[in-house]
């Protein structure tokens, strides 16, 4: 057909009668030309693929339309790491190298018979096997597989030959109905980026589609900042954009433009989009809601700030104070609870409470502004600000033990294959702007990999080419803000391992040993001592179905939670429930002659938790004390040196005075022989570090 405009209909009415006959599919050929294939449905004519029509589900991973169908849209998959299988390759196959395999005979035999077939030994170390060989012992004959059942009736799947440690773990996890099973076989495996999507979580039909060549997942993992300039250039005089794109997208980059903009002026620039909200700080997820504020244009909401700062480097404050000024002048009230001295200095008014902590404050010391915070003379906070107190730079550096850790290639997430010198018998600060990876060289991949060393932990490092110096360090321990423990049962006491010596202490009184009491009728975890009422717990928790549960003292121990017996077991006029109700300070005056309870005791009143109940449940420490309480617990074990301390920013939800005692504490840990690595953007500690 030569089109013509007489012919119009007559080609209209062709191709339809086509498309019907060819279902969908239509065939043109050009005279003396080529022919083309064209469809009307959401399909490649030559190849067959269906897309459906694009809709925004289509780009997200939490939707079966647009997730990866092979991870789920997770990104990772569950995969046997053949390094836990067999973590010690020095050890051999008869000495049970493969860790699944230690006590099974029956598996044993078969590898055997594997290692005769193939020209090994069971008694050689697995180091010494070829890549060959371990291979043959890990994945198998890879002889064909049949299914069959069992005499249960149920379908399970079997390979011909030897099947591999690797591909058996895989059946039996697969298979198992055993969640005690399943979690056992577990401990074998790690998350692995999946081979499918690449990381990327999306169907390859969604990451098909570009915009100026980049995908959806390519935008995602742009830093703020990044995507905050790829958007400004689709929305400028420069766009790659077609007249009729760029009017469809207008609002779209106008909104995307806006709310990029809250991210970078709150400090989260450095931030990619598609970071895991788990792996965000505390402060981090604040900026983000308050981002989030900002972009809602609300007047006249008192907003709460916990901390904002935290994780946040010095320059990166001006921006944050900047940002909270503007909620400010839109006529919203901000309440910030900070230590953070720009923040304090850029406030319009301050509420200093104190004198001290705990019992030893509550009081309101000055509230004013930042004149009259620095003029008060009762003010720790004022004294720090005016420069009446200060922490001072020490009068001279360690030179260190002539040791030291390099770790080499490190490339984990923006880290671009360095190679970091750590000197060992020094107090080392790793410093640095938010984001520019320190946590990622410290945490993911230094203590990850001595961790694996060390204590055989399954989590796997971050990539790197490896760590030299091992040699020289003995244990790692990374001292966190965690909580001590996560139920009233828990407290400074039983963690620091004070209690155990007093209930010793209480069992020979003259007392309890005519009634035959042991160390244990001293303990409110068991039968014999506790209160029977409410099993040691001092209270009672009712529950109201549909509103939350209501917690009232035990009316029998009356929030004493030992049995009345007990308590009638008194040593210098004080029973067991009164000893845990004393602070550190009091119960150091009241042990003091008593070294194996004075020493825990000391180290807690060393790191300034002098004012804590030694039975105070631990889920009403915050996060600072409960890092000073496993600090205090450090220094009270006897000093072998060549210990290993990671700490990251635990400086967070720290006054001046506390920094001051924390730093006492790391110097301690230090001269005893050890390595302190901090990470960290208080300027205190960074200018008390001995290398940075």
């Amino acid at each position: 057909v030569i089109g013509q405009s007489d012919t119009q209909s007559r080609l209209s009415d062709s191709i339809e009668t086509a498309l019907k006959l060819g279902e969908g599919t239509v065939m043109v050929a050009v005279i003396d030309g080529k022919e083309f294939m064209f469809s009307e449905k959401f399909a490649c004519a030559d190849c067959g693929i269906s897309l459906g029509e694009i809709e925004p589900r289509s780009f997200s991973f939490n939707s079966p339309h647009g997730a990866c169908p092979d991870c789920t849209g997770l990104g990772v998959k569950m995969e046997f790491e053949p390094d836990l299988v067999i973590p010690n390759k020095k050890l051999t196959l008869a000495e049970g190298a493969i860790n699944p395999y230690q006590w099974q005979t029956w598996y044993f035999s078969q590898l055997e018979d594997v290692a005769r077939r193939y020209h090994f030994s069971l008694n050689t170390p697995v180091a010494q096997l070829t890549p060959e060989q371990l291979e043959m012992v890990l994945f198998g004959e890879g002889g064909e597989r049949f299914k069959m059942k069992n005499r249960f009736g149920k379908q399970r799947e079997y390979t011909a030959g030897f099947e591999g440690v690797i591909p058996r773990l895989e059946r039996l996890y697969k298979d198992s109905e055993s969640e005690q099973v399943r979690s056992g076989i577990a401990r074998y495996m790690v998350a692995t980026m999946c081979p499918t999507c690449g990381g990327k979580r999306l169907k390859p039909e969604a990451l098909g589609v570009l915009i100026d060549d980049n995908n959806i997942a390519h935008v995602s993992a742009m830093s703020v900042v990044d995507s905050l300039d790829w958007v400004e250039r689709l929305a400028g005089d420069n766009t790659p954009l077609s007249g009729r794109e760029q009017l469809i997208a207008k609002q779209i980059l106008k909104e995307l433009e806006s709310r990029l903009g809250f991210l970078k002026d709150v400090g989260l620039d450095y931030l990619s989009i598609d970071r895991a909200s788990a792996t965000l700080s505390g402060g981090e997820s604040q900026r983000i809601r308050l981002a989030t504020q900002i972009g809602s244009g609300l007047m006249g909401v008192l907003y709460i700030c916990d901390e904002p700062t935290v994780g946040l480097h010095p320059a990166d404050d001006s921006r944050l104070i900047e940002t909270l000024k503007r909620l400010r002048d839109l006529g919203n009230s901000i309440l910030v609870v900070e230590h953070d001295e720009a923040m304090m200095r850029a406030a319009d008014w301050i509420i200093d409470l104190g004198p001290g902590a705990g019992e030893q404050g509550g009081h309101v010391i000055v509230s004013g502004t930042l004149e009259d915070v620095l003029n008060c003379q009762d003010s720790v906070t004022g004294a720090y600000l005016s420069g009446r107190k200060s922490i001072p730079l020490p009068e001279k550096r360690r030179t260190g033990n002539g040791k030291e850790m390099v770790i080499r290639g490190a490339r984990q997430n923006n880290l671009k294959n360095i190679d970091v010198h750590i000197p060992l018998g020094r107090l080392v600060c790793i410093a640095g702007v938010s984001g520019s990876g320190k946590s990622t060289l410290v945490n993911e991949i230094l203590f990850k990999k001595m961790a694996q060393a060390f204590n055989g932990a399954r989590a796997k490092p971050g990539d790197h080419d490896g760590i030299d110096g091992l040699e020289y360090i003995d244990k790692v321990i990374a001292i966190d803000q965690s909580p001590i423990g996560r139920t009233p049962r828990s407290n400074p006491a039983t963690f620091t391992g004070a209690f155990t010596p007093i209930r010793d202490l209480f069992a020979t009184v003259p007392e309890a040993r005519v009634r035959g009491y042991n160390a244990g009728r001293f303990s409110f975890n068991v039968k014999g001592g506790r209160c029977e009422a409410c099993r040691g717990e001092g209270y009672i928790e009712i529950e109201m179905q549909f509103l939350p549960d209501v917690t009232v003292p035990c009316e029998v121990c009356h929030g004493q939670r030992y049995s009345r017996e007990v308590l009638d077991i008194r040593f210098k006029g004080q029973n067991i429930a009164e000893v845990l109700n004393m602070t550190v300070d009091h119960a150091l005056d009241y042990f003091s002659n008593i070294p194996s309870i004075k020493a825990k005791l000391k180290s807690m009143h060393d790191v300034g938790l002098g004012y804590i109940r030694l039975g105070q449940p631990a889920p009403t420490l915050s996060g600072g004390e409960a890092q000073r309480i496993k600090l205090a617990s450090e220094l009270a074990r006897r000093a072998i040196g060549h210990t290993l301390y990671i700490l990251d920013e635990p400086t967070t939800g720290l006054a001046f005075d506390d920094i001051a005692a924390l730093l006492q504490v790391m110097q301690r840990l230090v001269e005893s022989g050890n390595s302190v690595i901090v990470i960290e953007h208080q300027l205190d500690i960074i200018k008390n570090a001995d290398w940075l």
